[in-house]
């Protein structure tokens, strides 16, 4: 898959996991938060959980798959851009927060891919 159309399947992955989040009651605050830390595709709530969501696609399960690319470098950048988030949006006083996982593998051009929702799939102390 050639760059412009990978970004376009990953936004349209990041769209669909928006429409999929909400069915589920969740309720969105942000989509595609950047700061010089990171990026976090969607931040929501849950209850009173706040939750940071990685959103990833992948074509083909080789290499562990879409969940297996969150990999501890990644939930670095992931909890640094958090941590710049809940600095900014709550200061001194964060809510509870989880980092969640929306992983697409197997897409192709006949089928769905596969949803899976790694809720709570790593922690800032791991």
């Amino acid at each position: 898959m050639k760059g412009g159309a990978r970004a376009a399947a990953g936004a349209a992955a990041e769209r669909q996991a928006v429409r999929f989040l909400k069915r589920q009651g969740l309720a969105v605050l942000a989509t595609n938060y950047r700061c010089r830390l990171g990026e976090i595709d969607i931040i929501a709530r849950d209850g009173e959980t706040l939750v940071f969501v990685e959103v990833r696609l992948r074509r083909h399960g080789a290499f562990g798959g879409a969940a297996a690319s969150v990999d501890p470098r990644k939930q670095r950048r992931l909890a640094a851009a958090a941590a710049h988030y809940l600095q900014h949006a709550f200061g001194a006083f964060p809510p509870p927060c989880r980092f969640d996982v929306l992983a697409w593998d197997g897409a192709c051009a006949d089928r769905s891919p596969a949803l899976q929702w790694l809720k709570d799939a790593f922690r800032l102390d791991d």
